[in-house]
């Protein structure tokens, strides 16, 4: 009974990505990360989908990697093993991707959330990264993210100890933007990208993100912003942006996210 995904894009163009396995709270497998990874990329090919939503199905987030005796998720690994079994991660797609945290998110399933841009989470839910408690170490890149989003205080305090601790404490720490009660996380979530859909530029919001996740200096950074004004001035996503404000209508874009380079 391996957690499956779907992927559900509604009329404005936002996509839901589902953790389907509630029966064992969205346990990941590998077969998981490979699905993820295919929804992931269907999110990022498609100019349709301008903002993606990633929560889990009944009470649960995703409770972790399959610890069951069948899984053994940390026995012998073969050939081709990868700590980051989801590729492309979430910080690839060139679309807003908002993790909807609707309860527990241990391991690999708060690692995961970790990847999205926005977190917003269940007051009530329990996080944690164990691995240090289980003999291992962090994964899906959690020594970059944890620590780019939160500092490297933060970051020590809860890959170094592997505690739990609660969606609440999550946003006092800044590892997420807002905690509500755990149904109104999903339709706030959906609410944000939704919004986003309806009235970003599609090549802006791409162009950000990839700013925002570059590992590169001021000088650098300043030197992309440059490079990407004299992309999108002059054009007609540059003159529409305003029009719509004026006009107090929704925009409508001509640019599209696969037309700025660098696919997941």
């Amino acid at each position: 009974m391996s957690t499956t995904v779907r992927v559900d894009v509604d009329e404005t163009g936002v996509a839901l990505i589902t953790l389907d396995g509630p029966e064992r709270l969205n346990a990941f497998s590998g077969d998981t990360a490979r699905q993820l990874g295919e929804a992931y990329r269907r999110c990022d090919a498609d100019d349709t989908v301008r903002a993606v939503v990633v929560t889990g199905a009944g009470r649960a987030f995703c409770a972790g990697a399959d610890m069951t005796a069948q899984a053994l998720a940390f026995d012998t690994p073969g050939d081709g093993f990868s700590a980051s079994p989801v590729q492309p991660p979430a910080w690839r797609v060139r679309k807003l991707v908002i993790a909807a945290v609707n309860g527990p998110a241990i391991g690999i399933g708060l690692t995961l959330a970790l990847q999205c841009d926005i977190r917003l989470v269940a007051q009530d839910a329990k996080l944690a990264i164990p691995q240090v408690r289980r003999g291992m170490v962090g994964d899906c890149a959690v020594h970059y993210t944890l620590k780019h989003a939160v500092g490297l205080a933060v970051a020590a305090d809860v890959l170094l100890t592997g505690r739990t601790f609660s969606g609440s404490e999550a946003v006092a720490l800044g590892i997420a933007s807002r905690a509500l009660a755990a149904g109104e996380v999903l339709p706030a979530a959906l609410a944000v990208a939704r919004d986003v859909a309806v009235n970003a530029n599609p090549a802006s919001v791409a162009y950000s993100k990839r700013m925002l996740w570059a590992e590169d200096n001021a000088d650098a950074v300043a030197a992309r912003e440059t490079t990407v004004h004299l992309k999108l001035m002059g054009g007609p996503d540059a003159a529409e942006g305003p029009a719509a404000w004026r006009e107090n209508r929704p925009p409508v874009w001509r640019s599209r996210a696969s037309q700025t380079g660098d696919p997941a």
